[in-house]
């Protein structure tokens, strides 16, 4: 099952053009690196010690997503050729998608809990180092999938009829994943 990332990007790119798309995998790409880095300082373990930090980081993530899903669907375009829904700032577009991974607790605790597994305290590297090199590898091999999805998004774009009503479609599925993924984050148990 595609998670959030791929799932995000794939509707930037559908709902806003390649562009988009690609700022959403640039910005995704870099916000993992927050948890890295906290996973590598150990600030990632503070939601083990204090649950009630990763429920509300849990509930921001969860609303900013039914932010952005409700704006994509609110968004309405002239009927004719498809054109992308008006577009973001390449700044905006990095920015909200920047967000959008670091308040998602799952990624934070994937490194806290997936990384250690092959760290090792007596391996002629720091810990911390490990643990950068390691994130840097996870971190490149999920971005590669989301340049992946945007590329077949974009393509899909391109193969869909161009009538008005899909493209009021089209803008409903985006905003309802943006806001069915905010739900899930927010309701979903640790």
């Amino acid at each position: 099952m595609p998670g959030p990332a791929l799932l995000y990007t794939a509707a930037q790119t559908i709902a806003r053009g390649r562009k988009a798309g690609f700022m959403a995998a640039f910005g995704i790409h870099l916000g993992c690196y927050v948890h890295v880095f906290a996973a590598a300082f150990g600030l990632s373990a503070i939601f083990t010690v204090v649950p009630t930090l990763y429920f509300a980081l849990k509930l921001a993530g969860g609303a900013y997503l039914i932010f952005l899903g409700v704006q994509m669907i609110r968004t309405r375009v002239a009927a004719g050729p498809m054109p992308d829904l008006p577009r973001k700032s390449a700044r905006r577009a990095f920015a909200d998608s920047m967000l959008v991974e670091i308040l998602n607790p799952k990624v934070a605790i994937f490194f806290i809990a997936f990384l250690p597994q092959f760290v090792s305290a007596g391996a002629g590297y720091p810990v911390w180092a490990q643990f950068l090199v390691l994130g840097t590898i996870v971190n490149c091999a999920f971005t590669s999938a989301d340049i992946v999805t945007v590329l077949f998004a974009s393509e899909v774009k391109k193969r869909m009829t161009k009538t008005s009503r899909f493209q009021d479609l089209t803008r409903w599925l985006g905003g309802s994943l943006l806001v069915g993924l905010g739900l899930k984050l927010a309701t979903e148990r640790a």
